[in-house]
């Protein structure tokens, strides 16, 4: 499980080390993707309060857009990993990563960016610079199943600095999300880790202390996570799945709302 660093920096605990991203003005390009994105306007700012934020919204709602971006702010590889893994061509978040402010109440170069949609480039990339994966846990990732390498990164190679964190539940069951949940209580309480999750998980969504930031529409606001659709919609279903059924295969009518 997480272990406290020997090399902490002194911070508060429940205080991040990122509160606040906004734009240049003039490294805006209003024309180019992705500030054709609703969530880009000259103005955009995101206020980080709390040790984790999970970002929520639909598909395209610019949730990993933004990660991407800070991502490359923060010179981590640009498909998973920090600053020591260089092994992806082309650069992702480049554009929009140029253009973000960083405002910081005690700045941070470690920490990790995680895509889960990549987490197997990642595994090849150690396996190809012949990694004894000591970091990791001391296996290779290649030789787990998904789940339990992320579970393995989670547990061996969080520790103290700045983590964003692309939909982690893609490869976790639902056990392995409460593990996860525990994993970051833990890092948080300790006071030297701060997390940006962008989530589906209505599991997650429910960990005390989080902020939750909507994405949807265009514009950022905070929620509750009894408010997300991912807990309403999971919720729903759950109780009543065969009202859902009926809409889903028997008619061509919407969803139920309610």
């Amino acid at each position: 499980m997480p272990h406290p660093s020997r090399n902490r920096p002194a911070t508060l605990p429940g205080s991040p080390f990122l509160t606040q991203v906004d734009l240049w003005p003039e490294r805006i390009r209003p024309d180019v993707h992705p500030f054709t994105l609703p969530l880009l306007p000259a103005d955009f700012s995101l206020s980080l309060t709390t040790p984790i934020t999970f970002l929520v919204g639909e598909n395209g709602s610019g949730k990993s857009t933004l990660l991407e971006a800070l991502a490359w702010a923060l010179g981590f590889s640009a498909q998973g990993g920090n600053r020591d893994d260089s092994y992806a061509e082309g650069v992702d978040g480049h554009t929009l990563g140029r253009a973000l402010h960083l405002h910081w109440r005690q700045k941070v170069t470690t920490g990790f960016f995680l895509r889960a949609e990549t987490f197997f480039n990642f595994a090849t990339y150690l396996e190809e610079v012949n990694s004894t994966f000591f970091r990791y846990g001391g296996t290779s990732f290649h030789r787990q199943s998904h789940g339990e390498g992320f579970l393995s990164l989670f547990e061996h190679r969080f520790e103290d600095g700045l983590y964003l964190l692309d939909e982690p539940e893609a490869a976790l069951s639902p056990q392995r999300q409460l593990a996860f949940l525990r994993i970051l209580k833990q890092l948080t309480d300790q006071g030297g880790a701060q997390f940006i999750i962008a989530t589906h998980s209505a599991i997650l969504l429910t960990l005390p202390g989080a902020t939750l930031l909507s994405l949807d529409e265009g514009t950022i606001r905070q929620v509750a996570y009894q408010e997300t659709e991912h807990y309403q919609l999971t919720r729903d279903f759950l109780n009543s799945p065969e009202r859902f059924y009926r809409h889903l295969f028997e008619s061509d009518e919407a969803l139920p709302e309610d």
